[in-house]
């Protein structure tokens, strides 16, 4: 639905001079509402040579519906569910300022969509621009329920902090299975075992050329001009794989990651994790001919985890008014080893952001200081995974050795709770996620790979801070099971990075290092393979947020934990009241 403005006040009898200043003023910063529906529901598709399958999308589509919106504008959609599924959206770094029942987690900021119910979303996009995205936010349904959310400047192009490019083109990397994600995700629940990999990776919903099976239809084509520039908005929505990025004989310009604004930075690769965007210029360099887009694996973890697909999804980079035959094979670019962490953190920490006047800085003072291990162990069975083996322990994860599980069936959502002031009174979460380890060990060595360190047990901790408190974050991985990369996502805020690093966390080393000056802005970071991050960012918007590993392996398995915001000293600083049609549990 085309973007629908807000009722001008020129519509309103004013004098000339009134009338004059509200032109201006107009002018300058009028929004708008941007308003959709989607309709949830069943989609067969065909892919890979398979039998059509039913699988669960956004208006039939596969991404589904793209949402453009600029700085300031408000978004309205309208949630209906037809599927057989219950479902919730996320959008995917909204800050959700005034509006918490909108970001969407399943029993953390609401009760589910259920199958025939319908929910209505909004929220304003101020103070944010670049690219975003959304997903669904309940079990492995976002795997095809997910689609780009970009904010541009009010101004429009012109206002972009980097060259005006010619066009822009959204790519959107995804994960595809044969099999109904649903059931899978069920299974890996009920047994307590990662659900298995997938079969294919995509671009922008299509497997692409060299797969099995793979025909003209199911590779996507983008279409460029000689020595135009294209700003490419790139978004892994893979549910457990991070990806590496090329396009051959093409090189790119970051300019931007998770809708913040970074200084250019030159390169041939760009590495996102899942949750991540990036925003690259490419020159349409060449005199013509046919180019291959690829995206592959980056396989993090050391030993090597479960079963990975090592294959590569591409689309065609074709040049208009080139005399290249059609028929002719694209090139294909060399793609980086699976394993090549050096390449994966070359690219992550070396991004920096641009320093603009008037723009949010870094803190420099901090008030709270956490240490937090991020990572895989072994649990008990839950009473309720009656698949799984009652004589041994189970695949668990967790932050601080709390392994993260939703309130019970029955409990309202964890904002609802902290919306009545019983969140703890009534069981729904306790109030002691702790700021450090349990116990304090080689988190990265090999020798701590013992059964002892492993177990961790299930709970619903929240971490309750202070209004406009800031917070410093230790991310730190262990090798309790397998050293690995989690792409590490909060909502409600975006963070800095101050700096990253291999090994155990020192703080007598890394805080020389820290960069205060023009760290990178991220919602969603990737802690290096077997190392850390330190983040920082400031608790200024009430409710609870939830940070969790976007692998979705992993936050089924647990790694996850709330931040509990209180209200601050005005009723814009506060929680509202829930809309009147928040779904019920």
């Amino acid at each position: 639905m085309a973007p629908r403005p807000w009722l001008s006040p020129l519509a309103l009898p004013l004098g000339p001079s009134v009338a004059l200043l509200v032109l201006a003023c107009c002018c300058v910063a009028e929004a708008s509402i941007v308003e959709h529906t989607f309709n949830v529901g069943n989609l067969s598709v065909s892919q890979l040579c398979q039998p059509p399958r039913v699988i669960t999308a956004v208006n039939g589509q596969l991404p589904g519906p793209a949402i453009h919106a600029r700085e300031g504008d408000t978004v309205v959609v309208h949630l209906v569910n037809q599927s057989p599924y219950n479902i919730t959206i996320h959008w995917h770094g909204i800050f959700q300022r005034g509006t918490p029942w909108a970001d969407g987690p399943a029993m953390v900021t609401q009760c589910p969509v259920k199958p025939g119910g319908n929910y209505t979303y909004r929220f304003n996009a101020t103070a944010q621009e670049g690219t975003l995205w959304w997903h669904a936010h309940i079990s492995f349904l976002r795997a095809t329920v997910y689609g780009a959310l970009v904010l541009r400047p009010r101004a429009g192009a012109d206002a972009y902090p980097f060259p005006k490019p010619h066009a822009e083109e959204t790519v959107v990397l995804g994960e595809w299975w044969n099999d109904n994600v649903y059931d899978l995700q069920q299974m890996a629940f009920l047994t307590g075992l990662p659900a298995r990999s997938a079969d294919a990776y995509t671009i922008n919903g299509k497997p692409g050329d060299l797969y099995n099976c793979s025909d003209g239809n199911q590779t996507y084509r983008f279409q460029v001009r000689s020595n135009e520039t294209y700003l490419l908005r790139i978004i892994n929505a893979a549910l457990n794989t991070p990806l590496f990025f090329k396009v051959a004989n093409h090189s790119f310009t970051v300019v931007g990651a998770d809708a913040a604004y970074t200084t250019p930075y030159e390169t041939d690769v760009v590495v996102v994790a899942p949750g991540q965007t990036v925003d690259a210029l490419m020159v349409a360099a060449r005199a013509g001919g046919r180019y291959y887009m690829a995206a592959s694996p980056y396989d993090s973890a050391i030993p090597q985890g479960p079963p990975f697909s090592d294959t590569t999804a591409t689309a065609v980079v074709e040049y208009l008014g080139s005399d290249t035959d059609p028929t002719t094979p694209p090139t294909l670019p060399p793609r980086p080893e699976v394993n090549d962490t050096a390449t994966a953190f070359r690219f992550l920490s070396n991004l920096t952001a641009l320093v603009r006047p008037g723009q949010p800085t870094v803190p420099l003072s901090v008030d709270t200081r956490m240490f937090v291990t991020v990572g895989l162990g072994v649990s008990d069975c839950q009473p309720t995974q009656l698949l799984c083996n009652r004589s041994a322990t189970v695949f668990s994860s967790s932050m601080n050795n709390a392994s993260f599980v939703l309130p019970a069936p029955g409990k309202p959502s964890m904002l609802q709770a902290h919306y009545g002031g019983d969140g703890e009174t009534a069981g729904v979460y306790t109030r002691d996620f702790p700021d450090r380890p349990p116990l304090v060990f080689d988190y990265t060595a090999d020798a701590s790979d013992t059964a002892a360190l492993q177990y961790t047990a299930k709970s619903t901790r929240v971490r309750t801070l202070r209004f406009n408190q800031t917070v410093e974050m230790v991310l730190q991985n262990t090798r309790l099971i397998a050293r690995e990369s989690h792409p590490m996502h909060l909502h409600g805020f975006n963070f800095y990075v101050l700096a990253q690093g291999f090994g155990n966390y020192d703080e007598a080393t890394a805080t020389p290092r820290f960069n205060l000056v023009n760290p990178q802005e991220r919602n969603t970071v990737a802690v290096p393979t077997g190392g850390w991050a330190v983040i920082r960012f400031l608790a200024n918007n009430p409710g609870m947020w939830f940070m969790h590993c976007h692998f979705d392996n992993h936050l089924d398995l647990g790694l996850a934990m709330v931040f509990e915001v209180p209200d601050g000293p005005t009723p814009e600083t506060s929680v509202p009241p829930p809309p009147a049609d928040l779904p019920q549990c």
